[in-house]
């Protein structure tokens, strides 16, 4: 059995350090659509932990909402915290992770970004395999935290043939 009703994904949230910052860059750079802020929240008793696997002393002083792009729903928050974890995990470490975004013109996007400081890490890659037809390169936003441009404007080669990629896992 599966997860009873579900349509689709709804929102992504992370932690950043700055939200002004975390603000700007969104807006400014990715262009995202600031929607609205709720907070500060914090508990006494163990609501924080219980609700959000947090320490009980734990204040999130605001979270933002920001619509980037035509779907993607970002909820942004900044904590304060005892014994915060200041370092952004890397792909490789547990709770490694990436947000990526879809561009029409990969070339173009990279450019954009790197003509305003923003690092992107190496040129972009052509995947192959299901992926043929794809191209992708990460960059990384002022606190750290991953992010990639994909763009696959003509499809995947898994979207002309799945039945080539699935082997017996379908």
């Amino acid at each position: 059995m599966t997860l009873p009703g579900l349509m689709r994904l709804d929102h992504i949230g992370f932690t950043v350090p700055d939200l002004d910052q975390a603000h700007a860059w969104l807006v400014d750079v990715l262009g995202c659509e600031y929607l609205y802020s709720l907070g500060p929240f914090g508990s006494a008793g163990d609501w924080m932990p219980e609700h959000l696997n947090v320490d009980a002393r734990t204040v999130m002083r605001q979270l933002r909402f920001y619509r980037c792009g035509e779907q993607a729903v970002f909820e942004v928050f900044e904590y304060q915290a005892v014994e915060q974890r200041t370092v952004v995990p890397r792909n490789s470490d547990v709770g490694g992770h990436h947000v990526a975004l879809y561009v029409e013109d990969l070339d173009e996007a990279v450019s954009f970004l790197r003509a305003r400081g923003v690092p992107v890490l190496g040129e972009p890659t052509v995947s192959a395999g299901p992926s043929q037809g794809q191209r992708w390169v990460y960059f990384l936003s002022p606190w750290g935290m991953q992010f990639e441009l994909v763009s696959y404007p003509g499809g995947k080669a898994y979207d002309r043939d799945p039945s080539e990629f699935r082997g017996d896992r379908s």
